[in-house]
């Protein structure tokens, strides 16, 4: 073995103490002892986790808060000065910015990420070879995935979809949409299937952002992926309409969702933050009840989103501290449903991202996060810390836990 983890709780295997063996960057053995016949590390009951993943991140335009407002908090706000933004957007620029990030999300435990980047005529391609060469220089502690898209429209945005079909062709593994942005929503959408077939490439659109359950064009996109039989390689983000409409249209949804399958990205900081701007009492929490959707046999994910910029201004890129605030707003309980908060940032993140090679099981990759918990609802519930991750077998984080001073 290259590296022994002894007296660890390894995720999915019943909370029981085992040994944690580790060969050539994947996981030789788990067993309730191993002799180490290597270097070891005593985690001390600790659970062991497969690399946590975030389905849902914006790396490009990360860390602009300062050089923007955000006074109103709405959507069509964040999207004008975001814009305005991108223009002095050089490639250097956002390789920094979105540096600091990625080292943010490195020591929360994240190890497998789709970001979102923007496309159009204005800021070209300068994003996207920024986070293309970021992916590269940062291969060694995680694996990044890029999914691009036209915020600011593209059938109301000539050259977009050039641009997009150019990314795709250069190594973008994603497409991505936000009708809500375009004067045709359903034509953008057409146009983002058209070209995922084309290129072979999974879905992964923004969605009915807004305040009521009225114009939802989620059920297009179920019309569509059935159509197109894309069941498994279409994600819709934010769908915080859904989380308005009344509970017959919710399990209508809810159900069309899981029979053509689509899957479901709730974005709790970002969610929260923005819906609601026009009322001043019973403010409306905005965020979708994902765990009410696996009942209907929807894979679903909890991610970030934004971080420090007019669409958030706020984040520490800690997806466990995105699963806590999910299971507070959606008044989560159960054991279970808590236990399913942790999943959506692990496993069922893997299953939407389609990763094959995933899991804390023998002869997969040794991606591993340790948290500061005994089981994954302590973790959620306590917003534990990670204290070391893995990736392929090689440490890539230490955090030394708080100590207490006692006086002598």
């Amino acid at each position: 073995m290259d590296l022994v983890l002894k007296n660890t709780r390894p995720f999915g295997h019943d909370d029981a103490l085992a040994d944690i063996g580790i060969a050539n960057g994947r996981i030789a053995a788990i067993a309730p002892t191993l002799d180490a016949d290597g270097p070891a590390i005593d985690l001390r009951g600790n659970l062991v986790a497969p690399g946590l993943v975030e389905t849902h991140i914006h790396l490009d335009k990360t860390c602009i808060i300062e050089r923007c407002r955000a006074e109103q908090g709405t959507v069509a706000e964040a999207v004008e000065q975001t814009a305005a933004a991108k223009r002095a957007f050089t490639e250097a620029d956002v390789y920094a910015r979105a540096e600091k990030t990625l080292q943010k999300c490195l020591k929360n435990g994240t190890m497998l990420m789709r970001t979102h980047v923007e496309i159009d005529p204005g800021i070209g391609l300068t994003g996207f070879d920024a986070i293309r060469a970021l992916a590269r220089d940062y291969a060694w502690a995680i694996d990044v995935e890029i999914c691009v898209f036209p915020q600011e429209g593209l059938i109301n945005n000539p050259g977009t979809d050039v641009l997009l079909a150019e990314c795709l062709k250069q190594g973008a593994q994603v497409i991505g949409a936000v009708p809500y942005t375009d004067s045709d929503p359903r034509g953008q959408i057409d146009r983002i299937f058209d070209l995922a077939r084309a290129f072979d490439v999974d879905i992964d659109m923004h969605l009915d952002l807004g305040d009521t359950p009225d114009g939802m064009q989620i059920g297009y996109v179920c019309d569509k992926t059935e159509q197109f039989g894309y069941g498994g390689r279409v994600a819709v983000g934010h769908v915080t309409q859904l989380s308005t409409a009344p509970s017959s249209q919710f399990l209508e949804i809810a159900r069309r969702l899981g029979e053509v399958g689509v899957a479901v990205t709730v974005l709790p900081s970002t969610d929260l933050y923005l819906t609601g701007r026009r009322q001043e009492h019973s403010v409306l929490r905005g965020v979708t009840a994902a765990h009410k959707l696996l009942d209907h046999g929807v894979n679903c994910s909890l991610s970030t989103n934004n971080v420090l910029n007019p669409f958030t201004p706020f984040g520490d890129c800690s997806l466990v501290r995105m699963a806590n605030i999910y299971a507070n707003i959606c008044q989560v309980g159960s054991a279970n449903d808590t236990r399913e908060c942790f999943n959506m940032i692990t496993t069922r993140s893997a299953k939407l991202l389609n990763l094959k090679d995933y899991g804390l099981e023998v002869g997969k990759p040794a991606d591993l996060a340790v948290l500061d918990a005994e089981s994954p609802e302590q973790a959620v519930a306590e917003l534990a810390p990670v204290l070391y991750a893995f990736k392929r077998g090689r440490r890539t984080v230490t955090r030394e836990p708080a100590v207490l001073h006692r006086p002598a």
